[in-house]
């Protein structure tokens, strides 16, 4: 049996979740990002307790098929963009409509109306979040961060970046480095 939980982003999450699991006395295949494979059919009983326990840890047990959709798609693209070692070379509408088995049109409508932005503009802001931390572990270079995550130019990304932002590429590592430099003066 498959469920959905909203919020599963990290491997704390995903401990979390097994381990309510395992109170309930329920088997699980695979515990992914926001996706569960238990052996057994769940009961109404235990449905319930999952669910509420999931909520105390900030967790959501997804019952209706657009929040399964939507959940769907923003954990493809945070697995993707946050958590692959490569982006995708293909156009992301195709990868996400091809993983999903859906017309990208009716997946970008649905999330649309229920997110109230684009996926195009959920993407963005995934990999805004990926340069930024990219650019704090100090590993790669703004071209090489750009060419990873399959910018068309570092223009382009140092464009997206200030308007994302606000601040230049450049001038966001020289905030860390200069907390770094006031950490150590302590």
């Amino acid at each position: 049996m498959k469920l959905y939980v909203k919020y599963m982003v990290s491997l704390r999450c995903k401990m979390m979740v097994k381990e309510e699991l395992l109170k309930l006395g329920l088997h699980y295949v695979v515990v992914d990002l926001g996706r569960v494979e238990i052996l057994e059919d769940i009961t109404k009983d235990q449905h319930d307790q999952l669910k509420s326990n999931l909520l105390k840890s900030g967790l959501e047990l997804l019952d209706d098929n657009k929040a399964i959709l939507i959940e769907k798609i923003k954990n493809l693209i945070t697995e993707m963009i946050h958590y692959s070692d490569e982006v995708p070379d293909v156009k992301y509408s195709d990868y996400i409509s091809e993983k999903l088995g859906y017309n990208y049109t009716y997946l970008a409508n649905i999330f649309s109306e229920v997110k109230g932005i684009t996926i195009q503009q959920f993407i963005i802001l995934h990999k805004i979040e990926r340069v930024k931390e990219l650019i704090l572990y100090d590993e790669l270079n703004l071209t090489e961060i750009s060419y990873k995550l399959h910018y068309s130019s570092t223009a382009h990304l140092s464009n997206q970046f200030k308007k994302i932002t606000g601040l230049t590429p450049s001038f966001y590592k020289k905030m860390k480095q200069k907390r770094d430099q006031n950490l150590e003066n302590m």
